[in-house]
C-alpha cells in the first residue's frame, strides 16, 4: 500500500469514531408524586415553602457556630479522606483522557558477546557488539467508542466523588452544629436544676426554721432534703453529657479536647430558630440531596462501563510507526546507513471466541441495573427522612407548648403555696409538693428546648445543602 493509500484509509476510520458502543445514557426519572407540591408533613407556622439556602447553620445567627462550622470544613479528618478521594477519581480521568493522546516510546540497547570459537571461521573475530536505538509511536483509533466511553466513566466517576464529598459536608456540618447546640443545651438544663436547688435551699432553710419554731413536724425537712438531693443528683449526669458534646465538637472540628476554644462551651441557651424554618419543596431536595447526584452520578459511570465492555466485541485498531537503527558501534546509529522504519495499522480482534467479553458486558449490565436501584433508593429514602423530620419537629414544638404551660402553672402554684406557707395557712409538705411539680416541670420544659434543637438541626441535615465544586480543593 502506497503511503497516500494508507493516509486515505487512516483518515476514513477517524471519520467513523463517533459511533460509540453501548447505550447512551439517560437520567432516570424521579416518581412525580415527589417532585410536586409541598411535603405532606409540613405545617404552616412550622416550615415555609422558602428554598433552603446553602449556608443553613447561619440562620442560628451565632458567630461562634459560624467559626465552627469553618473549622470543621477546612480540618475534619472525613472531608479531609473525602478530597483525597475527589483527587484519585480526577486522577482516574486524566488517565483515561490519555488514551485520546498518541502513545510513545523510545528505546535503546547494547550487548557485547563472544561466540564460541568452533562457530567462527578462522581469523575471523570471535567478539563483537550490538547497538540499537529506535523510536515508536502508535495510536488507537477509538472506532468503537471504548476509550470514549472510559472518559465518560472517569468522569461520573469524579462528578460522584464530588457528590460524595458534599454528602459528607452535610453530615460534618450538621454533626458540628448538633454538638454545639448539645453543649449549650446541657449547659442550659445544669443553670435549670442549679436554680431549682437554689429554691429548695431557701425552702429548706425556712422550712427549718418553722420546725425550730414548732410550726412544722418532723417530716418536713427531711422531705425537701430528699427532693434536693434528687434535683442535685441530675447535675453531675449533666455535666457528663456537656462535656461529651464539648468531646465531639472538638473532633468534629480536627482538633484534641484540650485544644477546643474556650468560647466553644460559653453559650448557657438552647440553640434554636424561632421563626418558621425554609424547607423548599420535594423536587428542591431532590435537586439539592448530594447522596442522590452521587447515585445518578455512579449509574452513569456504570452505564459508560456497558459500552467500554462493548467495545470489546469489535475490532481495535492501532496506527503506529518505529523508526530506529541497529549497528556494531555506537556511532553507526547515527550514520545513517544501518536506519529501518515501520508504519502501518494493527488490528486486535478477540474472534470467534467473544464469550469473555460477552461475559463482562452482562457484568456492567448488571452493574448498573444496581445503581437504578440504589439511585431509586436514595430518592425513597431522601423523602422518608425529610418527611419523618418534619412530622418529628412539629410534635416536638407541640410537646413544648404542653410542657411550657405545665411549667407555667406550677410556678404559679408554687408561688401560692409559698405565700400561704409564710401566712401559716399551708404546712410544709403541701410547699414540697409544689416544688417537686415544679422543680419536674422546669426541668422537663428545659430537655424538650434541648429536644426541639436537635428535632430542627435533623430537619436541616434532611434536607441536605448546596455545595459549589470550589470546595472540593
Amino acid at each position: 500500500m502506497s503511503i497516500r493509500s494508507y493516509a486515505f484509509a487512516s483518515l476514513s476510520a477517524l471519520a467513523l469514531m463517533g459511533c460509540a458502543a453501548g447505550p447512551d445514557y439517560v437520567a432516570p426519572t424521579p416518581p412525580p408524586q415527589a417532585t410536586t407540591g409541598p411535603f405532606i408533613s409540613a405545617e404552616e407556622g412550622v416550615v415555609t415553602a422558602t428554598p433552603l439556602p446553602a449556608d443553613w447553620w447561619r440562620l442560628y445567627d451565632d458567630p461562634v457556630l459560624d467559626g465552627l462550622v469553618a473549622d470543621a470544613f477546612a480540618a475534619n479528618t472525613d472531608i479531609r479522606q473525602a478530597t483525597a478521594r475527589i483527587a484519585r477519581a480526577r486522577a482516574g480521568l486524566r488517565g483515561a483522557g490519555a488514551g485520546r493522546l498518541p502513545q510513545t516510546g523510545f528505546g535503546a540497547s547494547g550487548s557485547y558477546d563472544r561466540v564460541s570459537e568452533s562457530e567462527v571461521p578462522v581469523g575471523v573475530d570471535r567478539d563483537g557488539s550490538v547497538f540499537d536505538a529506535g523510536l515508536s509511536v502508535s495510536y488507537e483509533v477509538d472506532l468503537f467508542g471504548r476509550v470514549g466511553r472510559g472518559v465518560e466513566a472517569a468522569r461520573a466517576d469524579l462528578e460522584s466523588a464530588q457528590a460524595d464529598a458534599d454528602a459528607v459536608r452535610v453530615i460534618v456540618v450538621a454533626d458540628t452544629t448538633r454538638a454545639y447546640a448539645d453543649a449549650a443545651s446541657a449547659a442550659a438544663q445544669i443553670d435549670v436544676a442549679e436554680t431549682a436547688l437554689a429554691l429548695l435551699d431557701e425552702s429548706l432553710r425556712l422550712t427549718r426554721r418553722r420546725h425550730e419554731a414548732g410550726l412544722e413536724n418532723g417530716l418536713a425537712v427531711p422531705r425537701i432534703e430528699t427532693l434536693r438531693q434528687q434535683r442535685a443528683a441530675t447535675i453531675p449526669a449533666l455535666e457528663a453529657q456537656r462535656a461529651a458534646a464539648l468531646f465531639a465538637l472538638a473532633t468534629l472540628t480536627g482538633r484534641t479536647p484540650s485544644e477546643l476554644p474556650e468560647i466553644a462551651g460559653q453559650r448557657s441557651v438552647a440553640l434554636e430558630i424561632t421563626e418558621p424554618l425554609p424547607v423548599g419543596d420535594g423536587a428542591a431536595l431532590l435537586a439539592r440531596r448530594p447522596d442522590i447526584r452521587a447515585a445518578e452520578r455512579r449509574l452513569a459511570a456504570d452505564t459508560a462501563r456497558i459500552g467500554v465492555a462493548t467495545a470489546d466485541l469489535y475490532p481495535r485498531i492501532t496506527l503506529g510507526g518505529s523508526v530506529g537503527a541497529t549497528g556494531p558501534n555506537l556511532g553507526d546509529l547515527f550514520a545513517g546507513g544501518p536506519f529501518r522504519f515501520l508504519v502501518g495499522p494493527l488490528i486486535d480482534w478477540a474472534f470467534p471466541n467473544s464469550e469473555p467479553v460477552r461475559a463482562r458486558i452482562d457484568a456492567a449490565e448488571a452493574g448498573a441495573n444496581e445503581s437504578l436501584a440504589a439511585f431509586d433508593g436514595a430518592v425513597l429514602t431522601a423523602l422518608q427522612e425529610a418527611e419523618t423530620a418534619l412530622s418529628h419537629y412539629a410534635r416536638a414544638l407541640e410537646q413544648r407548648q404542653s410542657l411550657q404551660a405545665a411549667k407555667d402553672a406550677a410556678e404559679r402554684a408554687a408561688t401560692i403555696t409559698r405565700a400561704r406557707q409564710r401566712e401559716g395557712v399551708v404546712n410544709s409538705l403541701d410547699l414540697l409538693d409544689a416544688e417537686r411539680t415544679l422543680a419536674e416541670a422546669t426541668a422537663q420544659l428545659a430537655e424538650q428546648d434541648a429536644q426541639v434543637s436537635r428535632r430542627q438541626i435533623d430537619v436541616f441535615r434532611a434536607l441536605g445543602g448546596s455545595w459549589s465544586t470550589a470546595q472540593d480543593g
